[in-house]
């Protein structure tokens, strides 16, 4: 029985390169795969980037607007498995379709994402998939002090920031983003609150 899993962790973690990996093991296998990344992250373009330099063009890019149930059966039903990349920008109802390919086409959906925003707060897509994926697994990465990371810190031209549009692609518009523990991040957050 397929199933809907995700994959989550700070920045870092190895995310997306576990989701090429995955990709390449599917392959390897002659199976058929799709890779499928919100248009609203527009790091990479039309492409899965990772930061130890590995990249691969993906299959959809997926709007707003789109179902993605429906482009899967009507386009992709003969794929083995569906791997999203940046899942946290889909919205309630585009994780509900996964759920939905999971149960209708009995494919088996990864979804990879941040858990929670630099205000730590659920991105919608990673809250879905918290409530209603079969698996969970959480990528670790590390702080710079050497702790658990669970945290993303935002920067703005270097300065530590709590405010701000929830989605700003790293490396676009002098934002930047660091993986934090919790000590560190609440930290940054005091020494912002003390200016």
């Amino acid at each position: 029985m397929a199933k809907l899993y995700f994959r989550y962790g700070a920045m870092n973690s190895g995310k997306s390169t576990l989701l090429l990996q995955t990709a390449h093991n599917y392959e390897e296998n002659n199976m058929k795969i799709i890779i499928v990344k919100p248009m609203v992250d527009t790091k990479g373009n039309n492409k899965v980037v990772s930061r130890i330099g590995v990249e691969r063009k993906v299959d959809l890019l997926l709007d707003k607007e789109d179902n993605l149930y429906e482009i899967v059966k009507e386009k992709y039903s003969d794929v083995n498995c569906v791997l999203v990349d940046e899942a946290q920008f889909l919205d309630k109802e585009q994780v509900d379709n996964c759920m939905d390919i999971v149960v209708n086409l009995n494919i088996p959906v990864i979804c990879y994402g941040l858990r929670t925003d630099f205000q730590t707060k659920a991105f919608p897509g990673s809250a879905r998939l918290l409530a209603i994926a079969h698996s969970l697994e959480e990528m670790k990465t590390i702080c710079p002090c050497g702790s658990k990371a669970i945290f993303v810190g935002r920067y703005t031209n270097g300065e530590f920031t709590t405010s701000g549009d929830q989605v700003a692609i790293d490396g676009e518009n002098e934002v930047t983003y660091k993986s934090m523990c919790a000590k560190c991040y609440g930290k940054e957050k005091m020494k912002l609150l003390r200016r």
